[in-house]
């Protein structure tokens, strides 16, 4: 039987996608095979069999045998203009690629330098089936470019959160950037598609004061906030002796912690910070990938969500991974976990899958991540006819585990196809890949950075 939103549903739909293996990740995990998604207006209207559905008046039809319907991806973290660094800094420690490199090259990016930047790492993503994407975004020292970076993932088509870098290493003071901070969430406020968000640094290096003032103005505005925190493994004893507590205990004191507040790594956690954590219900962002390239450690997963945190899989830029490909994320996120503990019982595909889908939205605070009627049509389709899927796993796991980027052949957001075929729709893919290379060549060439030392790879 197929599941309307009501009795009286409506008879028409805009869009049926009909025949695939429609993995809805619904509280019962229902997969329907073959199974088929009504999508009328930016909102799922019914899911159910093909049969059933067949019966709607489509004004579209896609035939989606062979393929896996699926939630959108939703990166919980990233980095987006670090495109324009892909392949430097492969081999450098963490503590010297930051601040003698990074920090570098976003304070002197330029407008047209961090669009075309974050435009190429967005048309990557929707490639991937990405839907939604939470940006940690410090290049350019003006709101402007905060703005129009914003501009450019919601052109894509994308939705999402910009949190615009705040903290010690921009150019102006910290009273400064909070009223230009505040200004910005004014001109993109709470709903819409792609929000502005308050994002201190880091909170091992920010000012207390300057933390909490943040996270006030987030909520003054009703928008949420993002940082970074206990990424590094001296992170947390660089804070207690600063400030004679670790962070997370700090941040749970301060009343910081809470779903409105999202944090990127946390790998470095005692046990009382883990269960504040989670009973906090924090957002917390895991990028294996990231973790991994620069051997940083490896997130407390299991124990974190036991306690009630919300976790998302992020790619953290093309820096950290090389390339934003979520299957590859969902693939380490369960290996790195068991070869940290050396248990191959812990984790496995279905809960990569919800990692990078249900618990990613639920992340963000948006109303996707589930195959379901009423739920915002965020939705990609996965092929599953390729040679490495002979013969083919279980649904979740070829997803999961098999599945490649280049196996996407649709990806929608709100109802609408941003890609397909190949192709994005809203925006001419090879106008914006010479852009990017040819803003980077102009970004690289006129910073003095010893690129011998940072092994272009």
């Amino acid at each position: 039987m197929a599941e309307h939103p009501s009795d009286a549903a409506d008879s028409r739909c805009d869009l049926l996608l009909s025949g695939g293996a429609v993995i809805t990740m619904d509280d019962e995990r229902r997969i329907l095979e073959p199974g088929a998604v009504a999508i009328t207006g930016d909102r799922i209207s019914a899911v159910g069999s093909p049969a059933d559905l067949g019966r709607l008046d489509a004004a579209r039809t896609v035939d989606c045998r062979g393929s896996a319907v699926i939630p959108g991806f939703v990166s919980a973290h990233d980095h987006l203009f670090q495109n324009a660094a892909r392949g430097l800094g492969e081999g450098v420690d963490f503590r010297v690629w930051l601040p003698d490199f990074m920090f570098p090259l976003a304070l002197n990016m330029a407008r047209d330098e961090a669009v075309a930047a974050v435009t190429m790492t967005i048309v990557e993503q929707v490639r991937t089936g990405t839907t939604a994407v939470l940006d940690h975004h410090y290049a350019g020292t003006d709101i402007e470019t905060t703005l129009a970076v914003a501009e450019a993932v919601e052109r894509v088509g994308m939705r999402g959160a910009i949190g615009r870098g705040l903290g010690r290493e921009q150019p102006c003071p910290e009273s400064e950037q909070l009223d230009m901070m505040a200004a910005a969430i004014d001109a993109r406020p709470a709903g819409s598609k792609v929000e502005i968000w308050p994002a201190p640094g880091d909170i091992i290096y920010n000012d207390q004061d300057f933390v909490a003032a943040s996270v006030q103005l987030a909520r003054d505005k009703g928008v949420g906030w993002h940082t970074h925190c206990s990424q590094y493994k001296t992170d947390p004893d660089v804070y207690l002796a600063e400030h004679g507590i670790r962070p997370v205990l700090w941040l749970h004191e301060a009343g910081l912690l809470g779903p409105d507040g999202h944090f990127a790594h946390m790998i470095f956690l005692d046990d009382e910070e883990v269960d504040r954590a989670g009973e906090s219900n924090a957002a917390i962002a895991y990028c294996p990938i990231s973790h991994g390239v620069f051997g940083l450690g490896t997130m407390r997963l299991a124990e974190l969500r036991a306690a009630g945190a919300i976790i998302g899989l992020g790619y953290d830029g093309a820096v950290a991974g090389f390339r934003n490909d979520m299957f590859e994320q969902m693939k380490m996120a369960v290996m790195i976990q068991r070869l940290q503990a050396m248990d191959p019982t812990l984790s496995g595909p279905a809960e990569a899958l919800e990692l990078a889908t249900r618990e990613g939205a639920r992340f963000l605070g948006i109303d996707a991540g589930i195959l379901a009627p009423g739920k915002l049509a965020d939705i990609a389709v996965v092929s599953l006819q390729g040679a490495h899927m002979v013969p083919r796993p279980g649904p979740v796991a070829a997803v999961a585990y098999t599945a490649r980027s280049s196996d996407v052949q649709m990806t929608i957001v709100g109802g609408e196809a941003i890609f397909e075929n190949g192709a994005c729709t809203r925006v001419d893919q090879a106008e914006v890949m010479a852009e990017a290379a040819a803003s980077t060549e102009r970004l690289l060439s006129r910073l003095d950075l010893d690129l011998g030392t940072l092994r272009r790879a």
